[in-house]
């Protein structure tokens, strides 16, 4: 997800931009993503396996291991399917066992392939997978657990956006990002953790100091995701991770700052209330 955003540009510009097709994909992607969040089980944790798999596989295409999305190489390829894997062993079976499956993607990316750049696309994409399985596993809190992380990332996405346009001002981080700037970034952080927390509260979650500085964590570690992406892109001269989404490149470039954000939610949940429960610790405080 985006952190923050382009300074104003002329009206003229603006026409020509992407924004059409950045909402025609949106209207495509959302309901699919909450779909398979509300369906629950291996819809779910399919859907997960699915992204996390084209993530590692455009990770490949921009370190420059592949030439395409699906991988030719056995190594890349091993090493899609144990991070795939890994996925659904966490919601359909344990987040530990996930877990595992991940640190074997790593090896095998690592050692059979040969490249640490390609092992840190496997541990970056694998656990993305098995923490959106491991939180939508909690049978009683997974679903608005999902729903809250989905919205806070988009909502920090797309504030950064608008507020970036509209404001514009001081860069933020150009050597790695040179159209992002402060106003966009802070006012994603502000819109995406008060459209969470309003969420939150319709879901039925109780408000809490702990909530709230989750909450700002998550838009600050999806925008961080974000800046992430940009500097391993510049780093290998890409533009796009690749073009499968219409105004937006790659499935990479669209949940960037979902990467990290399920991360630290992950990790969060599970320390708070189990692994049983994660959900529930991400929530609840």
């Amino acid at each position: 997800m985006k952190a923050a955003d382009p300074a104003p540009e002329s009206p003229q510009k603006l026409n020509r931009s992407d924004l059409p097709l950045r909402l025609g994909s949106s209207l495509v992607l959302i309901p699919v993503a909450l779909f398979g969040a509300w369906w629950g089980g291996l819809p779910a944790y399919g859907l997960a396996a699915l992204v996390a798999a084209i993530v590692f596989a455009e990770w490949a295409l921009v370190i420059g291991r592949s030439e395409r999305l699906l991988p030719e190489d056995p190594a890349v390829l091993l090493t899609l399917v144990a991070i795939a894997a890994a996925a659904l062993v966490a919601g359909l079976w344990t987040p530990a066992a996930g877990l595992g499956l991940v640190g074997l993607s790593v090896l095998a990316a690592g050692l059979m392939a040969r490249s640490t750049w390609l092992a840190a696309g496997a541990l970056y994409a694998g656990l993305f997978g098995v923490a959106l399985a491991a939180i939508r596993s909690d049978a009683v809190s997974g679903l608005d657990a999902v729903i809250v992380l989905l919205v806070v990332v988009w909502a920090s996405d797309s504030f950064a956006y608008f507020a970036g346009r509209s404001i514009g001002g001081p860069k933020l981080w150009t050597r790695v990002s040179p159209k992002k700037t402060w106003s966009g970034a802070i006012g994603g952080l502000t819109g995406g953790v008060l459209l969470a927390l309003a969420v939150a509260l319709w879901l039925g979650v109780p408000w809490s100091g702990g909530l709230v500085v989750l909450l700002v964590l998550l838009s600050l570690a999806s925008q961080a995701g974000d800046l992430g992406e940009s500097a391993l892109k510049r780093r290998f001269g890409r533009k796009d991770s690749s073009a499968i989404i219409p105004g937006h490149g790659g499935m990479m470039d669209r949940v960037d700052g979902l990467v990290t954000a399920s991360g630290l939610a992950l990790l969060v949940g599970w320390m708070h209330q189990g692994s049983d429960a994660i959900g529930m610790g991400i929530l609840f405080w």
